[in-house]
């Protein structure tokens, strides 16, 4: 006798769920080297170890310099 396993619908839709999005994932392109930099560091998490380091570190840089237009035009910082 054949033993078929029964997946409840919950299990089904999940199974297509999953399939759905490791084929979404593969068939994605990117126009440019910095569209996929952007894209990955929008999904990739920052461990908190990391981002406390990178804020400590970085608070000891001089602010950016304002634009030569925005001197010359008097225009504000946002």
């Amino acid at each position: 006798m054949k033993h078929q396993t029964k997946l409840t619908q919950e299990q089904q839709s999940q199974q297509v769920g999953a399939e759905q999005q490791t084929q979404a994932q593969a068939a994605r392109e990117f126009a440019s080297a910095e569209e996929l930099l952007r894209y990955d560091a929008a999904h990739t998490a920052v461990p908190p170890e990391i981002a406390r380091r990178l804020q400590k570190s970085a608070a000891d840089l001089p602010a950016p310099r304002t634009p030569w237009w925005q001197r010359l035009f008097g225009g504000s910082k946002s």
